[in-house]
């Protein structure tokens, strides 16, 4: 079998087993299950065929045109090259990793069949975003995994949060799909087609007439899908959906489409040096605004979040130093420890009964419980706040490698106003990232209070996905130089100086909150508990001093509706203050951080308040200025036909006297006429 064969194939696989798992969800429940799993695991069996076979070498190119359209023909082609065959490598791995996760964590959801096809057509969406070389095939890829993730955020649809935080996802990126639907239509203009290699020969001859405007109009559905500033806001919302969704969005799909695509039309960005500066300064303000909210937020999703705004941060300020090769680099490390800390938050949350830090922090004894998350969630967090040898390590020195190499004026691609940006954020995140990696693991792993609860060991489909996950996240970084061909030739190795300033930060980071924690855990002992507002919340409970740990989730705005769904109980847990060393290193900062810069409050004055003043004008408009002339209209016929009514009395001798009083009338009128004519 062909390598173009078998990559339609990848793609393929998950939709049939996506078409499958709908038809059969609910008259044959059994195969629910194998037609989410198979379909997705043959899929990411057959990607690493596919990128065994590429090698790295010579993109492989295949098209044939789908339909007449005039004179840009739309194609279904494919084009494998490097990057390509590795991010479809990882999409599948990540997609089979979550279907076998979710067998179990959501084993008692009646609404598992749905949810599995959702995530299958998910995985095939992004499969064809990757593969495709036409940008019109790349856009269905690119909406259909919108609809999805519409569905998949609101699972839960029968709670205010899931239903709320669908719809802001799909309105925000939307936002971003119209210009940048505006900006594929004026590329394949300029360029003459929608083929990506046609286009990419275009920009390389100098062909394109407004490369700034298209660039920038693209840049917009870039933001919106990949949560960049000022479109980021969706991303900590979706945490409302269930956690295997969220490490499928953060690491694999939706997200990491709109780097793949920039990554992919580098050229494109390139032939604009006002555009790549504003994609440096949008991932410097990414980078930075998502680790400071990353530090405040209390739910351990939403840290996760933000921490991937913050990561894709980074990838795009590589593209915009002009090396995509770092970007993928680091796509593709991200994509394997941030699906291993979702889904290890994810057995944090069943096993503890509730996502909040503050909660987690008052509980003795979770890390025992839990054993095998707590060490590779150590894995994933150590990559995460780039330590060495850990994966993350070596794909962020890439992209600060490029980065300096750019501020030192040495790119021609990039300016160095660009590269100085890219750097100073990008030195500056490593050292919060590694602050609120290292408060995420002391307030989950080494609290103090009541003994967590024990509900026995996980199951192997969660915790076995997770080791899984854990080698790559370690060993990956060990891989960029034998794997350098499938990066344009690139070995991606670090730089003593880059390594100095990120290791350097990130140490700071660390033991700054670790000092910090150690502070707050002793003013925390010292502090009195405050009594408990509602008495007893369960059997046995005390009176004082000890409230289920919901009601801690709901005051810091934690609670998600997922807890309720996949967790048992809700432990009690003391209301002695929560040592959390955010506070200290935010300080005033802090309440700010926690809502996300107030910018959804910004938004709301800006435009959805004017908006829906503008459909209240307008829905008055319609009733009672458009129908009162349509109402009108119909009221003087309704009135004639009210007094003809009057005269249909059904009574012959009245039509007769009426009749004749007629015919009397006629016959007087006819007579004075005849009389004033003879007399003229």
């Amino acid at each position: 079998m062909s390598t173009p064969t078998l990559a339609v194939l990848v793609p393929l696989l998950p939709f049939l087993g996506a078409l499958a798992g709908l038809l059969l969800g609910r008259t044959a429940p059994g195969f629910v299950k194998p037609l989410a799993v198979l379909p997705t695991l043959a899929a990411a069996v057959l990607a690493v065929l596919v990128a065994l076979r590429q090698g790295g070498g010579k993109a492989i190119d295949t098209a044939t045109e789908l339909t007449p359209t005039g004179s840009l023909p739309i194609e279904l082609s494919l084009h494998l090259d490097g990057f390509a065959v590795m991010v479809a490598v990882l999409v599948g791995l990540v997609a089979t990793c979550v279907q076998i996760y979710s067998t179990a964590y959501l084993r008692e959801d009646p609404r598992y069949p749905s949810y599995a096809a959702l995530v299958s057509l998910f995985t095939s969406a992004m499969l064809l975003v990757v593969y495709s070389g036409d940008l019109m095939v790349l856009l269905v890829g690119w909406e259909i995994m919108g609809i999805c993730s519409y569905f998949l955020v609101g699972h839960y649809w029968e709670t205010e949060a899931a239903r709320s935080a669908s719809l802001k996802a799909f309105l925000v990126t939307k936002l971003g799909d119209v210009p940048f639907l505006i900006g594929l239509f004026a590329l394949a203009t300029d360029a003459g087609s929608f083929r990506i290699t046609k286009i990419l020969g275009t920009v390389s001859a100098g062909g394109l007439d407004h490369p700034t405007l298209i660039a920038l109009l693209l840049l917009a559905g870039v933001a919106g899908k990949s949560a960049q500033f000022p479109l980021h806001t969706w991303l900590p919302d979706a945490m409302a959906g269930p956690t295997p969704v969220s490490a499928l969005i953060h690491a694999a799909t939706m997200v990491a489409a709109g780097v793949y695509f920039v990554a992919r039309l580098l050229p494109v960005f390139a032939a604009s040096r006002a555009a790549l500066v504003v994609l440096a300064v949008m991932a410097a303000v990414t980078m930075v605004g998502s680790a400071l909210a990353a530090l405040a937020q209390d739910d351990i999703k939403r840290v996760l979040a933000y921490s991937t705004i913050g990561q894709l941060g980074y990838m795009t300020g590589a593209l915009a130093v002009g090396d995509r090769a770092a970007a993928v680099f680091h796509l593709l490390s991200h994509g394997a420890f941030k699906a291993l800390l979702f889904l290890g938050a994810g057995v944090i949350i069943h096993a503890a009964g509730t996502n909040s830090l503050a909660a987690m922090s008052r509980m003795d004894g979770l890390a025992k419980r839990i054993p095998d998350a707590f060490w590779t969630m150590t894995i994933a967090l150590l990559a995460l706040a780039a330590f060495p040898p850990f994966a993350g390590f070596f794909s962020k020195e890439a992209v600060l490698v490029a980065a300096e190499h750019t501020a030192g004026g040495h790119s021609e691609l990039a300016p160095s106003a660009a590269g100085w940006v890219v750097l100073v954020a990008g030195v500056l995140t490593a050292l919060l990232t590694a602050a609120y990696a290292t408060r995420l693991w002391l307030m989950a792993f080494r609290g103090r209070g009541a003994a967590a609860p024990d509900h026995g060991k996980e199951p192997v489909a969660m915790t076995g996905v997770l080791w899984l996950l854990a080698v790559p996240s370690v060993g990956f970084g060990l891989l960029a130089g034998p794997l350098s061909d499938f990066f344009d030739g690139r070995e991606l190795t670090p730089s003593l100086t880059t390594s100095v300033l990120g290791t350097g930060a990130a140490a700071v980071g660390a033991v700054l909150t670790y000092a910090l924690w150690q502070r707050a855990q002793a003013q925390a002992a010292l502090a009195p508990a405050a009594p408990a507002g509602a008495g007893p919340a369960t059997a046995g409970a005390p009176a004082t001093g000890a409230v289920p740990a919901s009601v801690v989730a709901a005051e810091s705005a934690a609670e998600s509706p997922e807890v309720a769904e996949v967790t048992h109980d809700h432990p009690v847990v003391s209301t002695a203050p929560a040592a959390d060393p955010g506070r200290a290193l935010l300080g005033p900062l802090h309440r700010h951080a926690a809502v996300g810069f107030h910018l959804d409050a910004v938004y709301d004055r800006l435009f959805v308040r004017p908006v829906r003043a503008a459909a209240a004008l307008v829905r008055f408009l319609d009733r009672e200025v458009v129908d009162s002339y349509v109402r009108g209209a119909g009221l003087g016929p309704r009135l004639l036909g009210t007094l003809v009514r009057r005269a249909q009395t059904g009574n012959v001798q009245s039509y007769l006297s009426a009749l004749l009083a007629g015919a009397v009338v006629l016959a007087i009128a006819t007579a004075v006429l005849a009389n004033v004519n003879a007399g003229s």
